[in-house]
């Protein structure tokens, strides 16, 4: 596998990523809702300032202290690769790294310029693309657009589970978008063949013996 082969991985997960985020913006409003498919699948529209599957980190500085952290990561991703291509390491681990890379890089582009291409998306008016007064935010404060929904079981749990029993439990309820699947999807892999990915690099390279000395006879 060579390089051109992991950007090319990169820009095909970049280009559906983008695609459906730019749809979504112009096409929904915010908690906008279509059931693709019933009890498990939906379109849902939402933004959040922070992490993955919405999870948050420091408020309006620790926005432009995560959206630096993933400029940062993605270029030394982009410097890795090339050293993992290098050792020839296996297939299947650049496979996954170019997936983590181009989602990082995914969510990086909602960070850095959402804000300054869409207005805001509210109440029921569906955001504009370069609108005329300007986007709702500055550069780096982009919201990451999240829309992908899979409500596989909603109902109450029995009052038998502990901790929870008799709570309303929804499975699985954080909403994400392609690039988040594309990061766990790299991550989970790792860790389940790594023996497999890393196997090889790991084993202690052999040394070179040194000839014996043979007594001398006098």
């Amino acid at each position: 596998m060579k390089y051109r082969h992991v950007v090319f991985i990169v820009i095909l997960i970049l280009a559906i990523d983008q695609t459906l985020k730019f749809w979504i913006k112009t096409h929904m409003f915010m908690q906008q809702e279509f059931v693709i498919f019933p009890n498990w699948f939906r379109i849902h529209f939402i933004e959040n300032e922070g992490m993955a599957y919405g999870l948050k980190f420091g408020g309006d500085f620790g926005k432009i202290l995560l959206t630096l952290f993933r400029l940062v990561a993605v270029v030394v991703g982009f410097v890795y690769m090339k050293k993992l291509i290098k050792e020839k390491y296996s297939t299947g681990l650049l496979i996954c790294g170019s997936l983590i890379l181009a989602g990082a890089a995914g969510n990086l582009i909602d960070s850095m310029f959402y804000g300054l291409i869409f207005n805001d998306s509210v109440g029921y008016e569906v955001a504009k693309f370069m609108p005329a007064g300007g986007g709702y935010g500055s550069f780096l404060h982009g919201r990451v657009v999240d829309m992908l929904y899979f409500p596989i079981y909603e109902g109450y749990l029995p009052n038998w589970v502990p901790f929870k029993g008799g709570d309303y439990f929804v499975f699985f309820r954080p909403v994400f978008n392609v690039a988040d699947a594309a990061i766990s999807t790299g991550v989970v892999a790792i860790l389940l063949f790594q023996k497999r990915f890393f196997g090889r690099h790991m084993q202690p390279k052999p040394t070179e013996q040194q000839p014996v000395a043979k007594d001398h006879v006098a």
